[in-house]
């Protein structure tokens, strides 16, 4: 079986260099692309104020994060969760430089990019040249259901990579029969335990809002990608 571990965080902002941190980071197992269901997911308190501009994207407040653990108090649990499997996100460089810059910080070694990143951005413009990348077009372009996608959510966000990813590799249909006979979860069931996890969220932004601000979060990433 191939465990892999798929992963997305929530930042105060773009760039760990200018004092940005983690916020919330989510992870979810998959052993042969399906998720079994196994999720990792902690809030945490950055040690510094939370933008206005990055509470519209996520919904986060500072207030809503006091008493929440640290990074260096969750990180041992993080590494011994994805332990040395591949990991699996969109826009790869992004969070993988946030979480080496966390790891960083309290003494940890960093991933190694080269060796264990899959990025989901590039396996899109692969298969789909010249066409749009963002999450919310690739399940656009599967038919997977964004109706419970407001403000930016790591958990909800890897709910909705899982089924991406699942059909990057080459449909639904190849991915559960991956799972064998003696999976005791199907791709459905992984997706709803994940979902049922789910924490209530603020009242989403507009769809105006969100046409602006993923258009201005792609122009920033594209950017932290081409700085590597």
């Amino acid at each position: 079986m191939k465990r892999s571990i798929l992963f997305d965080t929530e930042t105060t902002g773009f760039d760990p260099d200018m004092g940005d941190r983690i916020i919330e980071i989510a992870a979810l197992e998959l052993i042969d692309d399906l998720p079994t269901g196994e999720v990792y997911h902690v809030l945490i308190h950055p040690e510094r104020d939370i933008p206005p501009e990055a509470t519209k994207v996520h919904g986060f407040r500072i207030e809503d994060l006091e008493g929440k653990p640290k990074f260096s108090e969750v990180a041992d649990g993080f590494l011994e969760f994805i332990g040395d499997s591949p990991m699996i996100a969109h826009n790869a460089r992004f969070d993988f430089k946030f979480v080496n810059a966390e790891l960083k910080a309290c003494g940890r070694e960093p991933l190694d990019y080269a060796s264990r990143a899959i990025d989901t951005v590039e396996m899109a413009r692969k298969k789909y040249p010249g066409l749009p990348a963002s999450l919310d077009a690739l399940c656009r372009r599967f038919g997977i259901d964004l109706s419970q996608r407001g403000t930016h959510n790591a958990l909800l966000d890897c709910k909705l990579l899982a089924e991406v990813y699942v059909e990057l590799m080459g449909g639904r249909q190849r991915g559960l029969g991956l799972a064998g006979p003696s999976r005791s979860r199907s791709m459905t069931d992984g997706i709803n335990a994940l979902a049922s996890r789910l924490p209530r969220k603020m009242a989403p932004p507009t769809a105006e809002e969100l046409q602006v601000h993923e258009a201005f979060v792609n122009t920033i990433k594209d950017a932290v990608w081409h700085r590597e």
